[in-house]
Order: C-alpha cells, then sequence, then structure tokens
C-alpha cells in the first residue's frame, strides 16, 4: 500500500492544495506526488492546526527555512517569542519550531499554533523532561509511557512536525561517552535518552516504540523529524562512529515509517569542516534513502560566537548544492544567549541567502529569475525593482536613510560607474 492510500489526512492535504504546490514551487502536480511517495518529499500539515499552510519540503521544490524560537529557565518571556514568531514570519521563515523548556509549555504551543499558518514543530521530550527537572528529579527517572502520551497529546493539538531521537541507539550513546569525543552529546533530547539508556540499561523507548510512534503519527499526518541526537558538536567529531551508528539506523527507520504510510524528514550534521560538508550530506543522503534532510548549519568553524549565523550560512550553501532540502537557522545567539528579535530576523535571512546560493548553483530557475531581476533593476538604478527581488526588501530602505532620494547609491554618489557609462545628449562615450 502506498503512502497516500495509507495516509488519508495526507492524502486530503495533498489533493486540497496541489494545484498551489505547483505554482508555488514550479514544478508539476505529477512531481510532487511522485517524490512524495517515493518519500523524497513531505507535505508538512496537521488537520488540526487550523488553517495551516501545506509546505512541501524535498528538492526540486525549494529549498525551505525554520527559525527556532521558544522560552529557557533564564530567559522566559511567552510575549517576547510571540513577537519572534512574527519577526520569524516577516523576514521570510518557512516553518517555526517551539523550543520551549521553560514556563506553561502547553499554554505557548496552543498560542503559537493559533498565531501562525507555518507549520510548527516541537520536541515533545522537552515538555517530559521539564516536568522532572522542574521537580529536582532525574529525568532518567521518566516513564516511557509518559512521552508517548506526550506525542499523541501534541499531534493531537496540531503539531505539524516533531523531533523524536529515534535513531539514537544505547550503543550509540555509549560509543558517543567513551572518551573519544571532544564534545560529547550536545543534542538536548539526545543527551536526555542517552541518560536514560545509560542509567537504566535499556534500549531507546522511542526506537523499541516505534511502530506505535508510526501509528501516531498517520492518523495525525505528523512529519517525523528523525533527530540527530548525536551529531557532531565540534568539528573536531564530524563522521565519528558515533554519528553514522546514528544515521545507519535512521535510514532503516525512514523505511518502516514510508511503507507504513508516514512521513519522514532526517536531521543533520551539525559542525562540520568546510571540506567535509559535500561529503557528508551526500552520504546521509544516501544511507537514508534521500528522505528530506534537515540541517542545523552545518557551521563550518567552532570559533566564532556571535556570528555562528554566518558559518552556518557558508555550511548551508555548499550543504544545499549537495543536496539538503530544509535549513535550520542559527543565529547570533547561538551557543550563548535566546535570540533577540533582530537575532530571529538575521538567522532568516542569513539561512534564505545560503538556500539562495545552493539553489543559484543547481540552477534552479526561480533562484536565477531572482538574481537577473535585481542585476538588470541595478543597471537601471531602478530602487523600487531592486526591492521586489531583494532577499530582505526592507532593508535597502533602511540603509539608504538619508539617500532615499538620490538616483546613485551613497558609496559612489557622481562617480556611480553605471551612469558613468550611460548615453547622454552629447552621444556615447
Amino acid at each position: 500500500m502506498s503512502i497516500l492510500e495509507a495516509n488519508t489526512a495526507l492524502r486530503s492535504l495533498l489533493d486540497q492544495h496541489i494545484s498551489m504546490l505547483a505554482e508555488k514551487e514550479h514544478i508539476s502536480a505529477e512531481t510532487i506526488r511522485a517524490g512524495i511517495e517515493n518519500g523524497t518529499m513531505v507535505l508538512l500539515g496537521n488537520p488540526s492546526h487550523g488553517n495551516v499552510l501545506p509546505t512541501l519540503v524535498g528538492q526540486p521544490a525549494g529549498v525551505k527555512v525554520n527559525a527556532n524560537i521558544g522560552t529557557s529557565p533564564l530567559k522566559n518571556s511567552v510575549a517576547c517569542e510571540m513577537r519572534k514568531l512574527q519577526v520569524a514570519e516577516q523576514a521570510g521563515a518557512d516553518t517555526v519550531m517551539d523550543l520551549s523548556i521553560a514556563g506553561d509549555l502547553d499554554a505557548i504551543r496552543r498560542e503559537m499554533l493559533s498565531q501562525t499558518r507555518l507549520p510548527l514543530g516541537t520536541v515533545p521530550m522537552y515538555s517530559v523532561a521539564q516536568r522532572y527537572l522542574d521537580a529536582d528529579r532525574d529525568p532518567a527517572e521518566m516513564d516511557p509511557e509518559e512521552l508517548f502520551e506526550e506525542i499523541e497529546k501534541q499531534a493531537g493539538q496540531g503539531v505539524d512536525f516533531i523531533t523524536v531521537h529515534c535513531g539514537l541507539t544505547r550503543r550509540g550513546a555509549e560509543l558517543a561517552t567513551d572518551g573519544s569525543r571532544l564534545l560529547g552529546i550536545v543534542s538536548r533530547g539526545g543527551s536526555i535518552l542517552a541518560r536514560w539508556m545509560l542509567r537504566n540499561n535499556k534500549e531507546n523507548p522511542l526506537l523499541t516504540g516505534f511502530d506505535r510512534l508510526i501509528d501516531i503519527c498517520r492518523r495525525h499526518n505528523v512529519t517525523f523529524s528523525l533527530g540527530d541526537g548525536l551529531r557532531p558538536g565540534a568539528g573536531h567529531d564530524a563522521g565519528d562512529a558515533a554519528q553514522y551508528e546514528e544515521v545507519m539506523v535512521l535510514g532503516q527507520l525512514s523505511k518502516r515509517a514510508l511503507a507504513a504510510g508516514a512521513q519522514c524528514m532526517i536531521e543533520g550534521p551539525g559542525h562540520v569542516p568546510f571540506n567535509q560538508v559535500r561529503s557528508q550530506i551526500q552520504t546521509i543522503k544516501r544511507m537514508t534513502n534521500n528522505a528530506p534532510l534537515y540541517v542545523l548549519g552545518p557551521l563550518t568553524i567552532d570559533s566564532c560566537p556571535g556570528y555562528d549565523h554566518i558559518a552556518g550560512a557558508i555550511g548551508g550553501a555548499i550543504a544545499v548544492e549537495a543536496g539538503v532540502d530544509f535549513l535550520c537557522y542559527l543565529t547570533p545567539a547561538e551557543h550563548l544567549t535566546l535570540p533577540t528579535m533582530d537575532d530571529v530576523h538575521a538567522g532568516v535571512v542569513a539561512s534564505r541567502i545560503a538556500a539562495q546560493a545552493g539553489e543559484v548553483a543547481l540552477g534552479r530557475a526561480a533562484a536565477l529569475e531572482r538574481e537577473e531581476g535585481i542585476s538588470r533593476a541595478r543597471k537601471d538604478l531602478d530602487w523600487d525593482a531592486m526591492k521586489k527581488y531583494a532577499l530582505d526588501a526592507p532593508k535597502i530602505d533602511e540603509r539608504r536613510g538619508e539617500h532615499k532620494d538620490e538616483e546613485e547609491c551613497a558609496m559612489c554618489g557622481k562617480f556611480c560607474a553605471v551612469k558613468m557609462l550611460r548615453e547622454d545628449p552629447m552621444g556615447k562615450i
């Protein structure tokens, strides 16, 4: 049975929006259906998320950008996170993830679902772990049944995709904590699960209970984002045994999910040196059956706190050209604190720049049209047309400021190279 036969919620969503998706993505309806059937594309959209904007992830559809927001125990302002949600949308994010770990997580999640049409992702493990940590208890005491109940609840609330670290095995946890890694496990969800497995001497309940997860996600058309709990948190650790132990399991799980009618994305590496990005992406795609790949960065260097969105955009551009389908933004606040509104905007735009650079390299028509359009506008000194094609149009007016009524930019003025060689009343120079 095909995924569209097994997943009635997905089939209904696709039938209703196929024309819109084909027009938006500049690909045929047949290409979209084939991609969903073979698992190389997913259509994000839970019917319980009212008025959700169905969003296609998977090349040759356009590369999508996700923005992470959410509270923390040290910075907990729900109103601030809701403003960040608006900023992310305005900056051009395609999806948002609520990574809140402080406050009333149910209320925050419901508010976000009501405030945005963008597909919303979560990490259900955070909600379970919060209950233990807030009570000064060890999350290794967690009853796995609580995790399955949390996932069922969030699916019913309308969450569109969930990060679940199903591929993190007990063996993988041991490999990542045997001292061979420079930075160990940097995934929050991955570290909680690893602690649970090592303390209880048991296998990952999300792995042993994967068929149960499939049933929940298929009924609600919640897309699996199979988490990279053992992603490298330092370039030194990229491509080690722990990372690829998990990737191998993710490949097996993605096949099982597709065969049973559930949609699945794969989460990819974090810190990967520039010269390894392409080979990592191609290897992960091959090992996971070309399922849509969702990456954080990758960050090509570790030594730029305050500028990680730049390191991530460099890696993201290479990754897109190598086959990545979905970029999770990084902001200037990464590794330091929660992002501000300005950080959220900068992070979304940096990832959109990475996506554009990768798609230009791939020769995608829409990306090339944007490049040619802004170049023509620059030749004509047509600032309104430049804004039409710019990735961050408001930035043009913001930076031109006091010189906005001038035809030339303030860098060149009368030295404008474009005007210097224009035809004048006396004839061409």
